[in-house]
């Protein structure tokens, strides 16, 4: 009993030991191959590399440009305007009520004499404009400023502004809440070009995908035929399937593998050329280049896995139809 144990044990070995071997056989003629067609080679890693490269700049951009709304979204607020005889008090109670809302994430209130004061502030280097502020006799009105979660809802704040009733009796009457003004539409814009981009990223993306495939596809094939007789042979000598198509799927897995490298190392290189550019420019770049630094590791695996995926699975397209075994 043992010794059928022994034997049993020994047969799994020399199996396990004439699978590896065969892995790697298969990896060696696959590498093999991959340098055999030099310009179908560089032609497939090349457009691979542009495919993986722009699936890279899309996801930055995506991060980037939502960041870059994010920032300037805190900077925007929305003002409704108050009689100017409007105290701390009465403001308050208006405030209070506005912190309910679900869309607020801050209040704040801004007197008449405070808003005065502001705007002499604001304009001190003009000499001109600052005399005739200290010479008007009709005063700013008083002011509270909201902070929205989305500033591209003021569903909330609307419906506050027409049902409120402590709001309805210090709201200034000739003064329109600033619900609307030049930097929430800036960021209303921006959030359509966000989306914008992000499809058409998305659909270069996909394009560059279906072409990367079909050069790989076309590449597998002409090794294919080029090595017709060498595949014939090996079917005589009675060949598994898996070992004649598995060096055609590491040539593929070789080129995903090189472009991933390749399409990582310029993204970063694109990303920290542009950074001082965009920065200036007031785009939250920092945030996506601290974030691809930190899981630099995470980034580059997934695109070498996505590089081997679609190798891969164009290979296996290819040997599927081209290679009759």
């Amino acid at each position: 009993m043992s010794r059928a144990k022994s034997n049993a044990r020994s047969f799994g070995q020399k199996r396990h030991r004439r699978q590896w071997l065969t892995f790697l056989r298969m990896f060696r003629y696959g590498v093999n191959n991959f340098t055999r067609n030099a310009w179908l080679t560089i032609a497939a890693t090349a457009v691979m590399t542009i495919t993986l490269l722009i699936i890279f700049m899309t996801l930055a951009a995506r991060n980037v440009l939502n960041d870059s709304v994010t920032e300037i979204s805190k900077k925007v607020d929305m003002s409704i305007y108050l009689k100017t005889e409007t105290t701390d008090k009465q403001a308050e109670v208006i405030m209070k009520d506005l912190r309910k809302l679900s869309n607020v994430s801050q209040v704040s209130f801004i007197s008449a004499d405070e808003a005065r004061a502001l705007n002499a502030e604001q304009n001190r280097s003009s000499s001109d404009v600052l005399d005739a502020i200290n010479q008007a006799t009709n005063k700013l009105p008083a002011t509270i400023r909201i902070s929205l979660t989305d500033i591209n809802d003021t569903t909330q704040l609307d419906t506050f502004v027409k049902t409120n009733d402590n709001l309805k009796e210090s709201i200034h009457p000739d003064r329109a809440p600033s619900f609307a003004g030049t930097r929430r539409s800036a960021i209303q814009n921006l959030a359509r070009w966000t989306d914008f981009a992000q499809n058409v990223g998305l659909g270069a993306s996909v394009l560059f995908v279906a072409i990367s495939s079909l050069i790989v596809f076309n590449t597998i094939r002409m090794a294919i035929f080029n090595r017709k007789e060498e595949i014939q042979m090996m079917k005589l000598i009675g060949a598994d399937r898996s070992f004649i198509r598995g060096p055609f799927v590491v040539e593929a897995v070789v080129y995903g593998f090189i472009a991933a490298v390749v399409a990582t190392a310029l993204g970063f290189a694109l990303l920290h050329l542009s950074a001082e550019k965009l920065m200036a420019y007031g785009v939250a770049v920092e945030p996506t280049i601290e974030f691809l630094t930190t899981y630099i590791a995470v980034v580059l695996l997934g695109m070498v896995f996505l590089g081997a995926l679609v190798g891969t699975i164009s290979s296996l397209l290819a040997t599927q139809k081209y290679l009759k075994i």
